[in-house]
C-alpha cells in the first residue's frame, strides 16, 4: 500500500454508476411499466435521456438559475419532458411519481454488496452523492448496501464537484481531507475530489452505459488506486 493511504480512515463512494446499475435497473423499472400499460418504448433509450438530463439540471442550480433543488425533484423535472418526448401522456400523476423513485430501487452492481462489506472491516464508508439522502437511505435498504453513514450533496448544498461536496464528508466525520478515499467509476468526479484534498480510488464500470466503448476506464496514474471493481480495491487496500 502507499505510503500515502495509510492516512486513510474512511472511504467516501459515488453513488450512480459506481455502486448501482442506474441503466439497467431504469430499463427494467421502465419495462415493467410499459406492461403495466401497455406503453411500447425503447426503454434503453429513455434510460439514457434521464440520465443525460441529470448534469444539466444541476448545472441549473449551480448557475442559479435555479434555488437548491434536490435529485428527487431535479429527476421528476427531467422525467416530465421525456414523457412529452416519448409520447407517453397517459401515464396518470400516479404512474410519474412511482417511476421517479425507481432512482430509490437501483439494484447494485454484484461485487458491490461483497466487496463494500470488506472494506467495511476496516474503514467508515460513507455515501457522496449528488443523489438527496431520503433516495440514498432507500437505496442501501433496497439493496442491502452496509453503509456508515449516508452523506449527500443535499447536505452541503453544493452538488459534485463544487469543493463543499466533498469536504462535507472529512468535516462531518471529524477528519483531515486526506484522511478520505473517494471512490468513484467518473474520472472528473475524482478530480474534483482531488483538487478538494481528497485521496481518490477510481474503479472501473465498463457496462455503465450498456456498451464498453462508450466509457473511459484506462487506469489513470494521477489517481492514488485503479481497481477493477470493489472487491479488487478491498484486496489493495488490505482488506
Amino acid at each position: 500500500m502507499k505510503p500515502t493511504l495509510k492516512r486513510i480512515r474512511a472511504l467516501a463512494f459515488d453513488v450512480f454508476g459506481t455502486v448501482v446499475d442506474w441503466r439497467g435497473s431504469l430499463i427494467e423499472e421502465g419495462r415493467r411499466l410499459g406492461r403495466r400499460r401497455r406503453l411500447k418504448a425503447d426503454w434503453a433509450a429513455f434510460a439514457d435521456a434521464w440520465r443525460a438530463g441529470y448534469r444539466p439540471a444541476m448545472d441549473r442550480v449551480r448557475r442559479g438559475e435555479l434555488g437548491w433543488t434536490k435529485i428527487d425533484d431535479l429527476h421528476r423535472m427531467i422525467l416530465d419532458d421525456l414523457v412529452a418526448q416519448f409520447g407517453m401522456r397517459e401515464l396518470s400523476e400516479a404512474d410519474l411519481a412511482e417511476f421517479n423513485r425507481a432512482w430509490h430501487r437501483l439494484a447494485p452492481w454484484k461485487d458491490a454488496v461483497p466487496g463494500l462489506k470488506r472494506l467495511k472491516r476496516r474503514y467508515v464508508l460513507a455515501t457522496m452523492s449528488n443523489g438527496n439522502v431520503a433516495l440514498l437511505v432507500n437505496m442501501a435498504k433496497h439493496g442491502g448496501l452496509p453503509w456508515d453513514v449516508v452523506l449527500s450533496a443535499e447536505i452541503a448544498r453544493h452538488y459534485k464537484p463544487d469543493p463543499e461536496a466533498y469536504l462535507c464528508v472529512p468535516r462531518l466525520l471529524g477528519l483531515a481531507p486526506d484522511e478520505v478515499l473517494m471512490v468513484a467509476a467518473h474520472k472528473d468526479d475524482l478530480d474534483g475530489a482531488a483538487r478538494a484534498g481528497l485521496r481518490t480510488a477510481f474503479v472501473a464500470r465498463p457496462l455503465e452505459f450498456g456498451d464498453p466503448a462508450k466509457k473511459d476506464v484506462a487506469p489513470e496514474r494521477r489517481f492514488d488506486l485503479n481497481a477493477k471493481d470493489f472487491l479488487d480495491l478491498a484486496r489493495q487496500l488490505g482488506c
